[in-house]
């Protein structure tokens, strides 16, 4: 049977309605971990470390997508909760043409840029090289992969999760097939490209094939076509989605700092094992992210609607979800270590020793992480952007920049592992806080 957003949501109702966008985000994650495969395995450690150096740079121009998808989202749920959906085609509209617009900007300033970009992230020789190809080659589909990721949150807007799921799991597809012909068959010098070609292709997939089916005529409750502009709804829109920006944009740069960092205390090797840790965490937390853009559009459309009674089960059952999904994880993490680390730099003994013992301590912080992601969701989803943006900027930027500054001092590289760990545990208080003080004005 169908399910609604005007549904009211049992634990199985919402498992159902939102294991499609933990799926796509698992899934989309997962086929990013079989690229870094590939890459370090057949293209060699250098082309490895030169995707790990750029990807920071690389996320913060794709963030406008995550930006006007969750913020959008939320608009266009909100609307459909008041009753009126043509109003919500019109947003909907009209968020899908101002990203790809600005998805054909950034594409265009950052293959201009991108060797100047590299050298300010530290990339040097061979290095800068590989940096720049890869990354030149990646921003030529960025106006479809910000499409891509918009439409991962408004599918579930749309009452489509399965089919989000189905567009990624054929982006991730692709993906994986191209990686295994390009990257194994093509010679030695051209198997960086074959990866960075391969990805850029997906990303066509998973962003074209959702334009197509909004353009038709359709099943679901949202549908492209005209529109005007509204600077007034976009802006609301960067408000709402502004945490989901700062979040990216955050972690972006406290990435290109952790680079840094390592580079001081273990060289290339950090990198590469930073590199892992990455690669394998995504796939953890893209089960938080996932329930987080599940859940939203019904948390939007309750609040639309005044369903206070629906928001405070919404919030009481995601906590306890959430709690166990992270204590899984935690327990998953310390166990598979030392294999995903084997699957990956298995070619060093040494590098396997320290992305096994750096990842062990990272893991930690799979507790505490799905709370503040789901708490920047649920404001984000309640139209409260500054609260929501505040909670991922203290998260991604003020507590992780603090933690490892200070920490890396205090305990040398291990002070960098465990600084996601303080970080994120820091983050999870504040957002305890931040749920208290707004219990009263959104009646949860």
């Amino acid at each position: 049977m169908k399910i609604q957003l005007s549904d009211h949501f049992t634990y199985k109702k919402l498992l159902r309605f939102t294991l499609p966008s933990i799926a796509m985000m698992i899934f989309t994650s997962i086929y990013g971990v079989v690229d870094g495969f590939f890459v370090s395995n057949y293209a060699g450690d250098i082309p490895f470390k030169a995707v790990n150096l750029i990807m920071p740079f690389l996320m913060i121009v794709a963030t406008v997508g995550f930006m006007f998808g969750t913020g959008g989202t939320a608009i266009v749920a909100n609307t459909l909760g008041v009753g009126d959906h043509e109003k919500a085609n019109r947003y909907f509209s009209l968020f899908v043409y101002v990203t790809f617009t600005l998805g054909v900007i950034f594409a265009v300033l950052a293959f201009a840029f991108m060797r100047p970009i590299a050298e300010l992230l530290g990339a040097k020789g061979e290095i800068l090289e590989c940096c720049v190809l890869y990354g030149r080659i990646i921003v030529c589909a960025l106006p479809l992969q910000v499409l891509q990721y918009l439409f991962q949150s408004f599918f579930v807007a749309a009452e489509k999760p399965k089919l989000g799921l189905a567009v990624i799991v054929a982006a991730g597809v692709t993906n994986m097939v191209l990686d295994a012909v390009l990257v194994i068959l093509l010679p030695q010098e051209y198997k960086l490209a074959g990866a960075a070609l391969a990805t850029a292709l997906s990303q066509c997939v998973g962003g074209a094939v959702p334009l197509i089916y909004f353009f038709r005529k359709n099943s679901s409750i949202l549908r492209l076509g005209r529109t005007k502009f509204d600077g007034h709804a976009v802006l609301k829109a960067c408000a709402n989605g502004s945490s989901e920006f700062m979040s990216n944009v955050s972690m972006s740069l406290v990435g290109m700092l952790y680079n840094l960092e390592l580079l001081h205390y273990a060289g290339d090797d950090g990198i590469a094992a930073y590199g892992v840790m990455m690669y394998v965490s995504m796939i953890f937390s893209a089960a938080f992210i996932g329930y987080s853009i599940g859940v939203a559009p019904v948390i939007g459309f309750h609040n639309g609607a005044g369903n206070h009674a629906e928001l405070k089960g919404l919030l009481r059952k995601s906590v306890l979800l959430l709690t166990i999904c992270g204590l899984a994880m935690l327990g998953a993490a310390e166990a598979l270590a030392a294999p995903l680390a084997r699957i990956f730099v298995g070619y060093s003994e040494a590098l396997t020793e320290m992305t096994a013992h750096g990842f062990r301590i990272f893991s930690l912080s799979f507790f505490f992480m799905g709370f503040a992601i789901f708490a920047s969701g649920f404001f984000t989803a309640l139209n409260d952007g500054l609260t929501s943006a505040l909670i991922s900027f203290l998260r991604t930027l003020v507590f992780q920049t603090a933690a490892v500054v200070g920490l890396s001092l205090l305990l040398g590289l291990d002070g960098i592992w465990y600084s996601v760990v303080v970080a994120e545990a820091a983050a999870v208080a504040f957002s305890a806080l931040f749920l208290g003080l707004k219990r009263k004005k959104y009646h949860y």
